[in-house]
């Protein structure tokens, strides 16, 4: 019977013979952390503590005046730079501790990798992870990741059955889905000794889109577990969680298919998203089963040519290429690349065979670019593998010169991109006006993402300082338009120390909305001691 309180315990000690973790304050040492993915500037700490146990973490917690958890470090918003905090790593919690069915039990420290590597063995399948397989799953929770599958499978928050979760008091909340829920009037409560901590769940409503990463959780009756996915460390450290897997794997077909015509890849877009939803409606197994269908413009893949990623993984990307869609087939567990290639092979035999490989040759054969396609078929892991390494060599080509634009040009530089989502029925209106906006101040931008979605990350390459100011005023006209056609300019990257991020989390939820979370913040950690500026500031700035 679900409750509308929860207690919290004291955290269980170390192992027999664990020395309890110590702050380390090597500057050689620290100089790892001070940046992540973001290149947000200014990163400053003064120690790190890598914990082992939830004991350390609530240790570490008790003895600092602010902390920043940190995971992989990836964070593409400057969440997980320190700003003078004592830094808390979760690098050695790192084991898988129960596979199950299909649930797995595991440490907020390992990898996503390490996670994928693990069920691969199994057979099993965690659908939601973002592309960045360095990410710690810990840091994937705490920002309620998202990444190309959602379109089929949903966000993190979808599959997090149990947290364990340290609260700045050093106490341990120990969370299950359906365990604790928001009473009638909005309040969950949080049992502290004899203390009984009231948290009102924030009043404004959230857009109604695929991929949110947009400060608290709140919904009326929403689950205690909730308000922790997608915090991003401010209101306690993720040490465990349970995830939901699927217990058996599908098999995988990639496609990259390359367009001269925009509007003939939303065409094709729209195809295979109608027919997927045909397909998981009616159960269909011949029917098309798309996960995931990803985007890179013109410019994106430029970067691609330039960086020789696409020649060195054999994708020859064509001169009048304007825009390229990666295509993800779920396929039924167990289909081999002979399977596979029989059905591509003989896809317009007068009498061919109906699986779901040869009705998506017929809706590439109706779009009119059959012949622009380059296939991994399931097991051929090493095609896979060089598809997707063109996909993500689009981003770290894009962080790559920022890197170096900072320490070449002026130190000032940072990242100016956006994660914004909106209807897919309002994705090519909202891509003209991102477009347009970038053009008419002579940015050099690319712009890709999860077009299934309508999820858009347009990206500044900053030549000088004053293209980063000027890209976030590009980047915040973006995100009101994001607003206005019903969507939202914080998709799946989260917040961050970000402050044009900061500022379009304001404008979303006006500055009612975040006074609200910062009554949350206050209530759970009164002292502003985890993550402190993350998210949003103490004090209002808008």
């Amino acid at each position: 019977m679900p409750s509308h309180a929860a207690r919290a315990r004291l955290p269980r000690g170390s192992g027999p013979g664990d020395a309890p973790a110590v702050a380390q304050h090597d500057p050689d040492v620290l100089a790892r952390f001070l940046e992540d993915a973001a290149h947000f500037p200014g990163g400053h700490a003064d120690s790190v503590i890598s914990v082992r146990s939830e004991a350390d973490v609530s240790a570490a917690l008790r003895g600092s005046r602010r902390v920043l958890p940190i995971g992989a470090q990836s964070s593409l918003t400057g969440g997980a730079t320190p700003m003078g905090e004592t830094l808390i790593s979760t690098a050695h919690l790192n084991e898988i501790l129960d596979l199950g069915s299909d649930t797995v039990r595991l440490q907020a420290g390992v990898t996503l990798a390490a996670l994928d590597a693990a069920l691969r063995r199994a057979g099993r399948h965690y659908p939601p992870a973002p592309t960045f397989t360095g990410a710690f799953i810990g840091g994937t929770i705490a920002t309620n990741a998202a990444g190309a599958a959602t379109f089929k499978y949903g966000t993190t928050r979808d599959w997090v059955r149990a947290l364990t979760v340290v609260l700045a008091s050093g106490h341990v909340l120990d969370l299950e889905r359906g365990r604790t829920i928001a009473d009638p009037n909005g309040r969950l409560t949080i049992q502290i000794d004899s203390r009984d901590l009231h948290v009102d769940v924030p009043r404004y409503r959230m857009p109604a889109v695929p991929k949110l990463s947009a400060g608290y959780f709140a919904a009326p009756g929403m689950d205690l577990i909730d308000l922790f996915i997608g915090s991003e460390g401010t209101l306690g450290v993720i040490t465990e969680a349970t995830l939901r897997v699927l217990p058996h794997r599908p098999a995988f077909c990639l496609a990259f298919v390359q367009f001269s015509d925009v509007d003939r890849a939303f065409a094709l877009v729209r195809t295979l998203r109608d027919a997927a939803g045909r397909t998981w409606r009616s159960g269909d197994p011949h029917g098309i089963d798309v996960s995931a269908i990803e985007h890179m413009d013109r410019r994106s893949l430029a970067l691609v040519r330039a960086d020789g990623v696409d020649r060195a993984n054999g994708v020859a990307i064509r001169d009048d290429t304007n825009i390229a869609l990666l295509v993800t087939l779920d396929l039924p567990p167990g289909t081999s690349s002979s399977d596979a290639y029989d059905s591509i092979g003989r896809a317009f035999d007068p009498t061919p065979p109906d699986t779901p490989l040869t009705r998506f040759c017929r809706a590439l054969a109706d779009c009119g670019v059959l012949d622009h396609v380059d296939i991994a078929v399931p097991g051929d892991d090493v095609r896979a593998a060089q598809l997707l390494a063109v996909r993500e060599a689009v981003p770290e080509a894009v962080n790559a010169r920022v890197g170096r634009a900072k320490q070449s040009v002026d130190g000032r530089i940072a990242k100016a991109a956006a994660d914004m989502i909106v209807p897919f029925d309002r994705l090519q209106e909202f891509l003209r006006f991102s477009d347009a906006e970038f053009a008419r101040r002579g940015l050099d931008a690319a712009v890709w993402g999860h077009i299934s979605d309508g999820n858009l990350h347009p990206n500044v390459i900053p030549r000088s300082f004053d293209d980063v100011e000027s890209g976030k005023e590009a980047i915040l006209a973006c995100g009101r338009e994001a607003i206005r056609l019903g969507g939202a300019p914080l998709a799946e990257h989260g917040v961050g120390r970000n402050p044009v991020k900061q500022q379009l989390l304001a404008e979303m939820y006006g500055a009612a909305g975040i006074e609200e979370m910062r009554h949350v913040k206050r209530v759970l950690d009164p002292d502003w001691k985890l993550a402190p500026g993350v998210v949003f500031t103490r004090n209002s700035e808008f």
